[in-house]
């Protein structure tokens, strides 16, 4: 224990430690590191860098744990577009991408580093930190061009680049994230928060008697839309949901509040509203199923743990683990869009998936009582 004073001892080399700042056991208890109850070595440093979209942090957070379980005692830091979809209590560090942030982890050294993004700033990050061992994409310095740090990585990549190997992918995005880092994947969960603390009451929401609460989350963002479903196939859904014994909730966005008036005024369905992320994730925790296309909606569903219905067409449907809660249905022809924004065909198929279908796995995934 080094002393940078006479008899005053100091434990940089624990996870409360600032350095800038008095540390929490310091201020709350009055704590100093010579007989600190709660001393915490750290025993590895890593770095995890995924910036964003925001579906894809959160469905990155299953590596937490067995970063966890394979270090234990080790200091994560997380750096991200997005920190406040982060679990607060579940990062030891979380930094927002920013110049600020990129300089000062230039001048740091850590143990691990994993970058999960092909962003040329990310890939410059994991190129230019110091760290023991790395995983995920760097930057090669002759041509400016993304490339696996190693042969981990190969996989993740080369479906990035081709869609044919991308269509013959059967493996999960958490199971290739989990194999890029040297890892075998265990059906590790997503690490999430509830926001249940935040004290968010839902008086306009049916009550139990009304049936299970069907979360339906009608966008899919401005990118892909081939995977938007006509308000009229919301309706049909509605009405089944409704005379089936089930209470629907529109869900959605500020993009998505238009068309959630129009079939809230169609169906009578409850629509609570729009609202800010973390009391929006703790409306969708107030659902028994969630019925949802790939947006950021299926990834707080699944993170939540929350029997899931996948409306899917033109992505890899092998790419999203449910976790065997909830079913993935897809149109009645052959999608030929793969990753596309706009249809070749002029229509999209996803007007040839019926409502019965998407109701039909509704009832499998929220059984009724």
């Amino acid at each position: 224990m080094p002393q940078l004073l006479p008899n005053v001892s100091v434990h940089p080399d624990c996870r409360h430690f600032r350095g800038d700042l008095p540390c929490r056991p310091n201020k709350e208890h009055g704590y100093t590191c010579a007989d600190c109850p709660v001393y915490a070595p750290v025993t590895k440093r890593v770095l995890l860098i995924k910036l964003g979209a925001i579906g894809d942090v959160i469905r990155t957070t299953p590596l937490l744990r067995r970063l966890r379980a394979e270090y234990p005692g080790c200091f994560i830091t997380w750096l991200t577009l997005t920190p406040a979809i982060l679990p607060q209590r579940e990062v030891d560090e979380i930094l927002k991408f920013d110049y600020a942030s990129a300089l000062q982890l230039q001048a740091r050294r850590f143990d691990i580093a994993i970058n999960l993004d092909k962003e040329k700033e990310a890939c410059a990050l994991l190129l230019n930190v110091r760290a023991e061992t790395k995983f995920g994409y760097t930057l090669r310095e002759y041509d400016g061009v993304p490339w696996p740090v190693n042969a981990q990585a190969d996989h993740k990549f080369l479906t990035g680049v081709f869609d044919q190997l991308s269509l013959a992918n059967t493996k999960p995005y958490v199971q290739e994230i989990f194999e890029l880092c040297g890892f075998d994947f265990r059906g590790e969960e997503y690490v999430f928060d509830t926001h249940d603390d935040k004290g968010y009451a839902w008086p306009t929401l049916p009550p139990a008697a009304q049936g299970p609460r069907i979360g339906l989350n009608t966008g899919c963002g401005d990118r892909w839309t081939t995977r938007l479903w006509s308000d009229e196939k919301w309706i049909a859904l509605i009405t089944g949901l409704q005379a089936a014994g089930y209470a629907p909730v529109l869900l959605g966005g500020e993009a998505e509040h238009p068309r959630n008036l129009v079939l809230h005024a169609a169906t009578g369905a409850a629509y609570p509203g729009t609202f800010p992320l973390p009391q929006f994730i703790n409306l969708m925790h107030q659902m028994q199923g969630i019925v949802t296309q790939v947006t950021m909606g299926m990834h707080i569903s699944i993170a939540l743990r929350k029997p899931t219905v996948l409306m899917n067409n033109i992505f890899n449907p092998h790419e999203f683990d449910l976790y065997g809660r909830g079913q993935i249905v897809g149109p009645n022809r052959q999608c030929v869009c793969f990753y596309r924004g706009t249809c070749r065909l002029g229509t999209s198929c996803m007007e040839d998936l019926p409502a019965e279908k998407v109701l039909q796995a509704v009832r499998e995934s929220v059984p009724l009582a």
